[in-house]
């Protein structure tokens, strides 16, 4: 053995997985450049010139540590939410913030409520910290909320997990709804509230940030990977009351975002003419997505999301050979991973070159198969 004699019986009961594998470990497995980046929902139509030139003029202050208050990002982020800067709580991505969740909220045994499904690397950070996940099927390809507050009380949960919109399926449930659930959790469990893909949906999907912002319990996340273009700069940021968000500062890695990030959510928020034609080439995106499943006898679900999971008709096995085969020919898309939701594939939005790809060796790959 060459490990390290003393990690922690919880570490070593763990299996030795990663939620992804991401596009550059496929290419070395097959030996395949990667033609259409189509899989991991980052925004192929990358940042605003105005960011990219922003972070251009700060790249010779990249020796100085980020401001560890982030206090002029988290001033302007909340004058666009409408809301105190106390109210917001910056790092590492969504999922950096989760990880933090995990360990202000979750010991050996703790109840976590989560979607059977759903986002993987939240499941990663609770057992990590030795949490209990307690997982709960979704219903018509929807997360469901009526059976995560039954599994709640049930199990008397300390978190639960909530994406909105839904990621892997693209779905969503409206703000009434949403707020509805918020308000008949019980007090003691917290509900982590995914809103990764916010800028892509419906408004009427999200509440307004008065409608929870007065609710200990409650904490969004939110960032600027998706819509934004920002994937590489690992911005993210929660939404909760003063007294929640000030938790965070007993644990958080105080320099972890890094002054070129910094730099660039900050230009990024200023520009929101940019990310308005970003979210119209998004939706144009998801309509020829839904034009090249329908081409290969498969069907585009609705998405209020930068990507589309198309149902492929059958099982888990034939969506994960539609995967692997483009994959092998350097087009990366990614698949649900529990069934029924395995029976579809998952296409990231993307410009046109990449869908040129994707419509051109989808069919082949779906002949060979058969």
């Amino acid at each position: 053995m060459d490990a390290f004699s003393r990690i922690t019986d919880l570490i070593n009961s763990l299996p030795a997985t990663v939620p992804f594998v991401g596009p550059e470990a496929l290419e070395r497995q097959t030996g395949t450049e990667i033609r259409a980046r189509i899989g991991a929902n980052e925004s192929a139509f990358g940042p605003a010139p105005s960011v990219v030139e922003a972070t251009r003029q700060a790249a010779g202050d990249v020796w100085k540590y980020s401001d560890s208050e982030h206090f002029s990002f988290r001033h302007k982020l909340a004058e666009h939410l409408a809301c105190k800067p106390e109210n917001i709580m910056v790092g590492e991505g969504v999922d950096g913030l989760l990880g933090m969740t995990a360990r202000l909220t979750i010991t050996q045994g703790t109840p976590v409520v989560m979607p059977l499904g759903g986002y993987p690397t939240f499941a990663y950070h609770v057992d990590g910290f030795g949490g209990r996940i307690v997982t709960v099927p979704y219903e018509g390809d929807r997360e469901s909320i009526d059976g995560l507050l039954d599994s709640v009380r049930k199990n008397d949960a300390t978190v639960v997990y909530f994406a909105n919109p839904d990621n892997p399926m693209g779905s969503w449930w409206n703000e009434d709804d949403v707020v509805r659930f918020a308000q008949a959790l019980p007090e003691t469990c917290l509900l982590i509230l995914d809103e990764a893909y916010c800028e892509c949906g419906p408004a009427e999907a999200f509440p307004s940030i008065d409608r929870l912002i007065n609710m200990p319990n409650v904490l969004r996340f939110r960032t600027f990977s998706k819509a934004y273009g920002l994937a590489g700069a690992r911005v993210g940021y929660a939404i909760g009351t003063e007294g929640t968000i000030a938790a965070f500062n007993k644990i958080r890695n105080h320099f972890g975002m890094t002054r070129l990030s910094m730099v660039a959510a900050e230009a990024a928020l200023a520009d929101q003419a940019y990310l308005q034609t970003v979210i119209a080439r998004i939706h144009e995106s998801r309509a020829q997505i839904g034009r090249i499943a329908e081409a290969n006898g498969f069907k585009a679900l609705p998405s209020a999301t930068n990507f589309v999971a198309v149902d492929c008709g059958r099982d888990g096995d034939y969506a994960r050979a539609i995967v692997n085969r483009l994959g092998a020919r350097g087009v990366f898309i990614r698949m649900p991973g529990v069934a029924p939701l395995n029976r579809c594939i998952r296409i990231s939005a993307a410009p046109n070159r990449e869908m040129e790809i994707l419509a051109e060796t989808l069919p082949q790959v779906v002949s060979e198969i058969g």
